[in-house]
């Protein structure tokens, strides 16, 4: 079941929200949970036992680390610990990576054994991290470990942000399980921002992702270098409003159940460093990995080499992380180069060159980054990548890139506009001055895309592979 789907919006969520409004407080959390448990079973029914199996297990070792942290066993709890993190990391690795890893040692050594090739559960790198976080703050002592079974299974099960994020450290959400306030005012901003996010992914994402599949459908080679720098255009601007409109409509949902979860994206385009880039970009992600594998591992506080070394392992992980196949570890260690280059070589360079240019040079560099991400295999990218800049070989436009730029360019001038924080300053004023061209703008932002959810079956989300 996704967000974006007639089905959710017109029955699975109203059912949610009226029962959760009617029942008493101390039900709330139950009720959730079983329509959290429903959510992912109606596309996951044979996962969901490995769902629950897995909290069930984090619950019961975050009882035993904080049972041994209190009768002051460092070492038995420390044990403990490598145990639930070898455990989830080899249930996260077996459905994940098993099939690459074979894949890589058959291609090396040039051998051929056998594997099955399983389906991923939706959404298990995300609530494999989620669990992580949870294990490393008890053990750590940053949180109270949690002896309420319903509370604990809504942290992991929690269906605005179950299937693709943002990534909730137990920290930040282990308050508002015990005590939240649930009001019609938050009820309102929730749905605001949800239907934002609806806009986001079905009348943008939806949209240029379109020009993206048109042109990687293209004869290899054939397109010009205009069709070949549109259709990763498209891209770019498609896996944001995908990403971020699901981010978007997963506070908005949070909201409307009295939860306040971390913004996941800050207007990431608008970047003058990749540094910057990934303050902005997958937030919840960039955190995780920073307070649970940066900072353990000495973050910059160690000599350059190993800090070198540290930033490398980081963005290795984050690669992988994001799926198993070699394009995306060599997308993860591509940033890592950058950020080192960034950090080490080129840092007075980028203070002294003005603003636009840096602006340019990030978005180029994220744009070509987005080719490897996007390729499935490393020969398509690089084959992208060649056509995107051998102006010996390809010819600058054709009757195919100038028809999709024509046909787009409306479309890509809004995505830019809407990529930027100044058109929603501008509408801000607007609606300050007047509260009801609020309603007005969401009532119509609201309509147009369930109209399109209608007449339209293109409706994926990319971040559900991951």
């Amino acid at each position: 079941m996704v967000f974006s789907s007639i089905f959710f919006l017109f029955c699975f969520l109203p059912i949610v929200l009226i029962v959760y409004f009617i029942v008493p407080k101390r039900w709330k959390n139950l009720v959730l949970l079983l329509f959290s448990l429903f959510f992912y079973a109606w596309g996951e029914p044979v996962y969901v036992i490995l769902m629950l199996l897995s909290i069930l297990f984090n619950y019961v070792m975050g009882l035993d680390i904080a049972q041994r942290n209190a009768a002051h066993r460092p070492k038995k709890a420390k044990a403990s610990l490598i145990f639930t993190v070898v455990v989830n990391l080899f249930l996260l690795g077996f459905f994940k990576y098993a099939g690459f890893l074979i894949g890589t040692i058959n291609d090396l050594f040039v051998v051929n054994l056998p594997y099955k090739e399983l389906a991923l559960p939706i959404g298990i790198s995300f609530y494999t991290f989620q669990t992580l976080s949870y294990i490393f703050d008890v053990y750590w002592k940053k949180v109270e470990v949690q002896r309420n079974f319903i509370h604990f299974s809504l942290y992991v099960t929690m269906f605005p942000q179950l299937i693709a994020g943002p990534i909730v450290k137990y920290t930040d959400i282990s308050v508002q399980l015990e005590n939240r306030h649930v009001t019609l005012t938050k009820l309102g901003l929730g749905a605001e921002f949800f239907i934002k996010g609806l806009a986001k992914k079905v009348l943008l994402a939806n949209n240029l992702g379109q020009v993206y599949t048109y042109v990687q459908g293209l004869e290899p080679g054939s397109a010009s270098i205009l069709t070949t720098w549109l259709g990763i255009i498209a891209y770019t601007f498609q896996i944001y409003f995908d990403f971020s409109g699901y981010s978007d409509m997963a506070i908005g949902l949070g909201e409307m159940f009295g939860f306040q979860f971390m913004k996941n994206f800050h207007y990431p385009y608008v970047s003058k460093s990749i540094t910057e880039f990934w303050r902005r970009w997958h937030i919840s992600l960039s955190s995780w990995f920073r307070d649970y594998v940066y900072i353990p591992l000495g973050g910059n506080r160690v000599s350059v080499p190993r800090h070198i070394c540290n930033l490398l392992i980081v963005w290795g992980l984050t690669g992988l992380w994001h799926g198993a196949s070699w394009n995306f570890v060599v997308w993860g260690l591509y940033y890592g180069v950058l950020l080192i280059l960034e950090k080490y070589v080129f840092v007075e360079l980028i203070q002294r060159m003005p603003t636009w240019l840096n602006w340019l040079c990030t978005i180029l560099l994220v744009m070509i980054g987005w080719v490897f991400f996007s390729n499935t295999s490393m020969a398509d990218a690089w084959s992208y990548l060649q056509n995107m800049f051998d102006f010996f070989h390809h010819a600058l436009w054709d009757s195919t890139g100038l028809y999709l730029l024509q046909s787009n360019f409306i479309l890509m001038v809004i995505a830019a506009l809407v990529c930027g924080p100044g058109i929603y300053r501008v509408f801000k004023h607007w609606m300050q001055k007047r509260p009801w061209l609020a309603v007005v703008i969401n009532v119509v932002l609201c309509l147009a895309c369930v109209a399109y959810l209608v007449y339209d079956t293109y409706n994926p989300f990319l971040y559900f592979r991951f």
